[in-house]
């Protein structure tokens, strides 16, 4: 039975105490709607706002563009609402805080996957700021984390990674919702906005997003289902290599390989680890676009088993690590810096130093980010875990 959950659109009552008469600017996408599929910019002109301007992020409004992709709309109307349509592109728009001033509120609904090198988290700092200087208010619609509350990853390093693809100190998969994460940035990175957030109902820390009853709409093209969010924490820094991070395919970020990889010799290494939560499986696969396009590729499956033990940070360290033993294998060391968050994945770099360096990050993190928690830790101790198959792999090893 899943949790009857309320997100922050869902709470129409609220809402509409928030927006009522007010001119509104929303920065939204395709996930930005109720539980019963209805638009966040209908919801908000239905419970007595008056919508002036759409923000689009990354891919787009409709979320339809591919990675890196953004909307070309700079003022055309929005046929459903008539409002201005506005794309903010990696730098935000250059009229951000004048468009801002212009209006009453401002108001935030995307659904988030819990990933630091998710871009939406900058477009909202880039609307926070726009709003301090524009001394507007700022309402974020809170949704859940869909891999819930659970830490991991370095800490990134602001001094010389800030970039697009993450903006501030916090780990990888950092475990917070998006309301948290604004309150921590308003706060922490002294921003400083008028910030309001309309908090879900009914959600917990250890609540994954398909165990509730919301809608499941793709946040973007290659985030399909909620599990897909799980190997995104590890599979996204395939992205700075020559390897297929499974973009073109019916299974981004689940699988991963390239023509010149031996699949097999992988398996038996990654299976030998005993890493918990996934089973591998060797597969070939053919992108119909994106790298490798029309290619066959080489590599594994990554299957989760125990979403409460797998650690997709941990495994992407050893993967990675193999495969770069590949002459063939190509790395840009500072897209890779981005996404890690630090310059540590050198071509002899030991993963468990790695996650030695991960746990006293984490604990940082934590220390500074336990007073922008809303929701409660834990709703049942019951969590089901699928059974292994210890016998078989063994026989095949």
């Amino acid at each position: 039975m899943k949790h009857h959950v309320l997100c922050g659109v869902d709470r129409a009552d609220a809402l509409s105490g928030y927006v009522s008469g007010k001119k509104i600017a929303l920065l939204t996408a395709a996930s930005g709607v109720n539980r019963y599929g209805v638009p966040t910019y209908d919801v908000i002109r239905a419970t007595g706002g008056d919508l002036r301007i759409l923000f689009s992020p990354e891919h787009g409004l409709y979320s339809a563009l591919q990675d890196g992709k953004f909307g070309d709309e700079d003022g055309s109307l929005h046929p459903g609402t008539g409002a201005r349509l506005y794309s903010l592109g990696a730098k935000g728009h250059p009229a951000l805080a004048e468009l801002v001033g212009g209006v009453d509120l401002a108001v935030y609904d995307i659904q988030d996957v819990g990933a630091r090198f998710y871009t939406y988290l900058c477009n909202l700092t880039q609307l926070m700021r726009a709003c301090r200087a524009a001394g507007k208010p700022l309402l974020v619609l809170d949704r859940p984390n869909p891999i819930g509350g659970r830490t991991e990853g370095l800490l990134l390093d602001e001094s010389r990674f800030s970039s697009f693809v993450g903006e501030y100190a916090i780990p990888t998969r950092y475990g917070l919702t998006v309301g948290e994460y604004a309150a921590f940035a308003n706060a922490e990175k002294h921003i400083g906005c008028e910030l309001h957030i309309l908090t879900c109902e009914g959600w917990a820390r250890d609540m994954y997003g398909d165990e509730t009853d919301l809608l499941w709409v793709n946040p973007s093209p290659n985030i399909p289902a909620v599990s897909t969010c799980f190997n995104y924490i590890g599979s996204c820094l395939y992205e700075a290599t020559n390897l297929s991070e499974g973009r073109g395919t019916t299974r981004p970020f689940d699988w991963v390989g390239a023509p010149f990889v031996d699949e097999e010799k992988l398996w038996r290494r990654m299976t030998r680890l005993g890493l918990p939560g996934v089973i591998f499986r060797p597969l070939c696969f053919t992108p119909l676009y994106n790298k490798f396009a029309g290619e066959v590729c080489r590599g594994l499956e990554l299957h989760v088993t125990d979403r409460d033990t797998y650690r997709p940070f941990c495994t992407v360290l050893y993967m990675l690590r193999y495969l770069k033993e590949n002459p063939a294998v190509t790395v840009r060391r500072d897209g890779m810096a981005l996404r890690v968050g630090q310059d540590l994945l050198t071509d002899d770099y030991d993963p468990e130093d790695i996650l030695r360096r991960e746990a006293q990050d984490t604990g940082i993190f934590g220390e500074i980010v336990g007073k922008y928690r809303m929701y409660p830790e834990t709703v049942s101790a019951n969590k089901k875990i699928l059974p292994g198959t210890q016998k078989l792999l063994d026989k095949r090893l």
